[in-house]
């Protein structure tokens, strides 16, 4: 029998199927988490004077009969209207229709003084435990901010990407300059790149609009932004030395990130069935295309893949700004040119140890 799931109509006072949560509808906000989540059957209790078919477009629910939910027996599960839930807290309903809805994963709507709680409920749930101190403190804080005002308009995740790679290939061109205004101003603005970067795949997740595509633009976009701002470090500096040393280390750092970018691709992301290692703008309903790029390994909570994830972090950017302030952004490329390669290495390492299993890094 196929999983299904009945949402009834008890809904709280002063909230309805209609009312707005974060650019969406709350009955369509649980219909797609229903659907991410494998209920192949929805059902939707009706509502008296209430129009459900606009909520209902494009997806697998429909308007609940008693026949319906007679017939789909004991596997049928049911979701309160007053719940918001997380696709995982949904997964394990699937699991077992019969479990109790009380749990972190689910936020309790009783009466339209929530919705603020609930929004704030849902922002929270963004953040992943991956991401780094300052990520996790600074960034994200703005980027949520930013992503709170843009889910209600017709921004869309890949329009967010394009953005941020943008505004972080503008701040390369900073770096040609050997002036102290001029980096800080590009260092900058590979911040605000980082912090718009964000935005994608938070939007993508609030509004169920994740796709495979979104996952390759954001991966290579990011890459590719990293990669100009290490050229045009390496430029300015052989420009001012006319030496060939700075081109040497600006050609090395671009090449252990391209490596390593195509290395992660390839082992986590190329292959739609790896949904459990993909991230942010990129994995669909169904968790076959592109999944969300949480970790650069495959290979367990080993030392060697926690290093690996701890290198992938983007705090790096924050010592970006600290040089360029001082005109030294020239001695991160420095770093970067050990650094890129060392961590390509790193990830052929995993890649071996995952093949070899008679070997141990942990």
């Amino acid at each position: 029998m196929k999983p299904a799931l009945v949402i009834s109509r008890d809904w709280p006072a002063g909230v309805g199927p209609e009312t707005p949560l974060l650019g969406l509808s709350l009955l369509r906000r649980q219909i797609l988490a229903a659907e991410r989540a494998g209920f192949e059957r929805i059902y939707v209790e009706p509502v008296a004077g209430a129009d459900l078919s606009r909520h209902l477009a494009g997806t697998r629910a429909q308007i609940a009969s008693g026949r319906d939910t007679a017939s789909a027996g004991k596997s049928i599960a049911r979701l309160s209207a007053r719940l918001l839930p997380s696709v995982e807290w949904l997964r394990a309903l699937r699991e077992n229709p019969s479990a109790d809805p009380a749990g972190p994963g689910v936020f309790e709507i009783r009466d339209a003084q929530d919705l603020p709680r609930a929004e704030r409920w849902l922002l929270d749930g963004l953040v992943k435990d991956t991401e780094g101190f300052m990520s996790r403190h600074v960034e994200r804080k703005i980027s949520l901010a930013i992503s709170r005002c843009l889910a209600p308009t017709e921004v869309t995740p890949n329009q967010m990407t394009i953005v941020s790679v943008v505004v972080g290939l503008a701040g390369s061109a900073f770096f040609l300059s050997s002036r102290p205004a001029m980096q800080f101003a590009g260092a900058l603005l590979f911040l605000g790149h980082s912090i718009l970067d964000g935005c994608d795949g938070e939007l993508a997740r609030l509004k169920f609009q994740t796709s495979r595509l979104g996952g390759i633009l954001d991966f290579w976009g990011d890459n590719f932004v990293h990669s100009a701002v290490f050229a045009a470090i390496a430029i300015g500096w052989w420009r001012r030395s006319e030496e060939i040393q700075p081109l040497l280390l600006g050609a090395a750092a671009i090449a252990g990130t391209l490596l390593s970018a195509g290395f992660v691709y390839f082992q986590t992301m190329s292959n739609a069935s790896n949904a459990s290692h993909a991230s942010g703008a990129s994995s669909a309903s169904n968790g076959r295309e592109g999944p969300l790029f949480t970790s650069v390994s495959r290979s367990g909570d080993s030392r060697l893949s926690r290093m690996a994830d701890f290198l992938a972090r983007r705090d790096f950017i924050y010592l970006v700004v600290i040089l360029a302030a001082f005109g030294k952004a020239h001695w991160f490329l420095i770093l970067a040119a050990v650094g890129a390669p060392l961590f390509f290495l790193v990830l052929v390492g995993l890649a071996l140890g995952q093949r070899n299993p008679r070997r141990s890094y942990s």
